[in-house]
């Protein structure tokens, strides 16, 4: 299963070796669900490991990654393993500019006249 997600790198760990051949690195970002901010924990492994190093914390990225579980010995574990991250795509965080009038101006809500058919507020 292949996901993505954006968010702000929050902290970002030193590659551990967990055996003689395998390494791991792990990072969060926040994640805005809702009203509430969201802390993922993700893993890199192996080669991958080095992905996370041209990224600071604070800055916004985008991050794809596939849902592992796995049993051992009766218990069940979860991980969310990266395998891709981008730097968070500029033109979902800004705003269109306004659209000039023709004159040189820009159109303004104040200056739109409004009729009482428009005007649905109950007072």
């Amino acid at each position: 299963m292949s996901f993505e997600v954006e968010g702000k790198l929050i902290k970002k760990y030193d590659t551990e070796n967990k055996t003689g051949t395998f390494q791991a690195r792990e990072f969060v970002i926040e994640v805005m669900s809702g009203n509430y901010p969201q802390f993922v924990k993700f893993q890199l492994v192996q080669d991958r490991c080095a992905l996370l190093d041209p990224f600071e914390e604070g800055e916004e990225m985008k991050v794809h990654f596939d849902l592992r579980g796995r049993e051992w010995q009766g218990k069940y574990f979860t991980n969310l393993n990266a395998w891709r991250l981008e730097k968070a795509s500029a033109h979902a965080a800004s705003a269109p500019p306004p659209a000039e009038t023709g004159d040189g101006s820009f159109p303004s809500a104040v200056d739109e006249p409004s009729s009482a058919a428009d005007d649905d507020l109950p007072f």
